[in-house]
């Protein structure tokens, strides 16, 4: 192609050269914890479109819960697959990077292939995914899902998991923990 730009590492001067080499402290430009972190659009429980305004202090306190819930560590790797509009990705990244585990990207679309998914899953040792009940529900009846034998936690939010889904899980994966969240956008993410 013609249009690729080639930048040599070892003899261009990078665009961050000039940079300092830390951070500003936050205090120093009037920020804290109460700033917002995004403002996301959901339709809740109205039906009505409205934008959840989440503020840097109730991540924070969500991934804290997350982490103390369910013990993430750097032998750890999470599938990344949830579209970055929806705030479920916003733990895919940032509690993995938080606590030094694994993050592996799945190509854009894969969260709608099952059989892609299950074939991650497997070649890269996911231990952590994500899934909305009626996409795990697809995952589950998928050829070969029972040698996704390096899963150790799956985390649901986003509608309500039936018992029949959830007993399929413990049939299929019995090793894995299967975590049952409420997902108000509200509430940093879900509860």
């Amino acid at each position: 192609p013609t249009d690729v730009t080639v930048v040599d590492l070892e003899t261009a001067t990078p665009a961050w050269a000039e940079r300092p080499a830390s951070d500003p402290d936050p205090r120093t430009l009037g920020l804290t914890s109460r700033h917002l972190a995004y403002v996301i659009y959901t339709s809740g429980s109205t039906g009505t479109p409205k934008g959840a305004q989440n503020e840097h202090r109730a991540i924070i306190n969500r991934l804290i819960w997350m982490q103390k819930a369910y013990a993430l560590n750097a032998t750890d790797v999470v599938l990344q697959k949830t579209p970055f509009g929806f705030d479920v990705s916003t733990w895919e990244f940032f509690w993995t990077l938080l606590e030094g585990a694994t993050l592996v990207l799945a190509l854009p679309g894969a969260h709608k292939d099952p059989d892609a998914l299950v074939n991650l899953i497997i070649s890269q040792r996911i231990t952590t995914a994500h899934f909305v009940p009626s996409m795990l529900d697809g995952f589950m009846d998928t050829k070969g899902v029972d040698r996704c034998t390096s899963l150790q936690r799956l985390v649901c939010s986003g509608e309500a998991l039936s018992a029949c889904l959830a007993q399929k899980v413990r049939r299929v994966l019995p090793w894995t923990g299967l975590h049952n969240l409420y997902g108000p956008t509200e509430a940093a993410i879900d509860v």
